[in-house]
């Protein structure tokens, strides 16, 4: 997860070809992520880019609202 570029994302299963896993097991290492928002497991994403959980405080909402900031599209919305 520290590998993947500020403001990008990459899959369950492109992480798990890498590391010759399987895509839940990288799940199962990102929601055990004791500090989400150094190591960026909000960066982690579904196959179809379906934001799936987030080990942070306020789950998949927090987990949109880091990719959303990331990207410089509304890094300043808070509703």
């Amino acid at each position: 997860m520290l590998e993947i570029p500020f403001a990008a994302v990459r899959t369950y299963g492109d992480i798990s070809k890498i590391l010759s896993s399987s895509p839940r097991a990288v799940g199962t290492a990102c929601g055990l992520n004791p500090i989400p928002i150094i190591i960026p497991c909000h960066r982690v994403v579904g196959a179809n880019g379906a934001l799936t959980g987030y080990s942070g405080a306020g789950g998949v909402k927090t987990k949109a609202f880091l990719l959303e900031h990331e990207s410089g599209q509304g890094a300043l919305k808070f509703n």
